[in-house]
């Protein structure tokens, strides 16, 4: 009972996290810009690095947001006027991570510090980080949901990644730029395999499953729990996939 009390926190932000990521994971398979997120994560992650080297922490969620919000106009941009987009996203990735490595440079915590940026350890959530993270993915996913659907041409594309970007400034401050590429893409890779039932209902159960169970040995075992998220739900992605299509094989 009491460890129920203590981490109810990080189960519920786990499943929010992944049904979050699913709306855009899916999305992002479909148009073959994978990287995407990673990238807009990763150019996020260079303003909290900004914050956190030279403003003593302060600002940190308007840094990342300001900084997020850049990646999403140049992929925007990107998206209509470069070619081989894959290339260019991952090169704006590239210069994200190289950033933060440069900025975090001098400080003495330097390495633990991107280990953070990388994968945070959301095991010990409190509540109130909860309810804010809540209040902002219940806003993109209204957007996605009912306003999304509704826009077309550029302003489409625009607020397709203006709602990843605000999506990535609160999913990289309480998981980390990897966590949540890893629920972007792993859960939503192994609905889309499956043809059998609804790939976003499935990807969502999929993905919080695996995230509950990756927490579970976080706890019980003191492992990284970014990392244990990592672990857990990119092995059963690549687990199913490769299942299912061992059974298509044999069928034929």
């Amino acid at each position: 009972m009491q460890i129920i009390e203590l981490l109810w926190p990080a189960f519920v932000l786990a499943i929010a996290l992944v049904f979050i990521h699913t709306i855009f994971g899916i999305e992002i398979i479909k148009r073959g810009v994978i990287f995407t997120d990673l990238a807009i994560g990763q150019v996020a992650a260079t303003g909290m690095a900004i914050s956190i080297a030279f403003m003593d922490g302060e600002y940190q969620s308007s840094m990342t947001l300001f900084f997020a919000v850049i990646g999403a106009l140049v992929i925007t941009w990107a998206t209509k006027r470069v070619e081989k987009i894959e290339a260019f996203i991952g090169l704006l990735y590239a210069l994200g991570i190289s950033s933060i490595m440069l900025i975090l440079a001098r400080s003495a915590e330097g390495t633990e510090l991107f280990s953070k940026l990388s994968a945070a350890d959301i095991l010990f959530t409190s509540s109130a980080d909860l309810y804010k993270d809540l209040a902002i993915y219940c806003f993109v996913a209204f957007v996605m949901f009912v306003i999304y659907p509704k826009v077309k041409g550029v302003k489409k594309e625009f607020l397709f990644f203006l709602m990843l970007a605000i999506t990535v400034t609160s999913s990289v401050q309480s998981a980390g730029v990897l966590v949540v590429f890893a629920l972007l893409i792993a859960p939503a890779y192994a609905g889309i395999t499956q043809k059998r039932y609804d790939a976003f209902s499935f990807a969502t159960l999929f993905g919080s499953i695996g995230v509950l169970v990756a927490l579970y040995f976080s706890y019980s075992y003191d492992l990284p729990t970014g990392y244990t998220i990592i672990f857990t739900v990119v092995s059963a992605s690549l687990l199913s996939v490769v299942v299912l299509s061992m059974k298509v094989v044999a069928k034929k």
